[in-house]
């Protein structure tokens, strides 16, 4: 990705594009999460949040970050020849024209999924994409931005995962996937907080009461630690 980015954004064809996302970073990585993980990946990062969960690992996507035409985005994807693209941030939605990227890079052809953390609406995303959304758990402190309404839009495809930091957590997140009935819906994982609670143990607590959920760790930081844009 280019470090210097000019303040009219033009296509391959010499047009204006007036459609414009701060981007904070685009890299090809592996997936290290959902049901993708482990499948080469370009990522799009876009800047901006309104939460501040406190185990949040991606807090230079706050504020940092370039911007770019939704067609140099497309153009700087397709560079990487990957299959796979992840919508990503901060909280990509919190810019309104991360929808029409959504669309474009589907339109393209790439298998497209879109991490939000479930605090903005997503009833006007494109359908071919794969939702992938973060149910605010006690311990995000975070968890009375969750809209409940999300979940009437939840597809098969999509997934919703608990990030869990503690037997609180755990059992916070087991009420919730029961009494909404998460599973029917869609996938559900269980992914322990990097560095604060031990994969075993949520994988011991998930088989002692048969929850039909998938726990997951983050692969990429099995491999790369905290090394940023891997």
């Amino acid at each position: 990705m280019s470090s210097s980015v000019s303040e009219t954004q033009h296509s391959e064809s010499g047009t204006r594009d007036p459609v414009r996302l701060r981007v904070n970073e685009i890299f090809y990585s592996l997936q290290g999460e959902s049901r993708s993980s482990g499948f080469p990946t370009v990522f799009v990062r876009l800047t901006g949040c309104p939460l501040r969960c406190g185990y949040c690992d991606t807090d230079y996507a706050f504020h940092e970050g370039q911007w770019m035409g939704i067609d140099q985005i497309v153009i700087e994807v397709a560079r990487h020849g990957a299959r796979y693209v992840t919508l990503t941030g901060g909280e990509p939605l919190a810019q309104r024209p991360a929808r029409a990227l959504l669309a474009r890079l589907c339109d393209a052809g790439h298998e497209v999924s879109i991490e939000t953390s479930g605090a903005v609406e997503i009833a006007d995303l494109d359908r071919r994409a794969r939702i992938v959304m973060d149910i605010k758990t006690p311990a995000s402190g975070e968890a009375d931005r969750n809209l409940s309404g999300n979940l009437l839009h939840l597809k098969p495809t999509d997934e919703v995962k608990f990030v869990i930091s503690d037997h609180a957590d755990y059992e916070w997140s087991r009420a919730f996937v029961r009494r909404e009935r998460l599973d029917e819906r869609c996938e559900v994982l269980f992914s322990p907080v990097w560095g604060r609670l031990e994969p075993r143990q949520l994988g011991e607590w998930i088989l002692a009461d048969r929850l039909p959920v998938r726990l997951q760790v983050q692969l990429h930081k099995l491999l790369w630690g905290e090394e940023r844009g891997r």
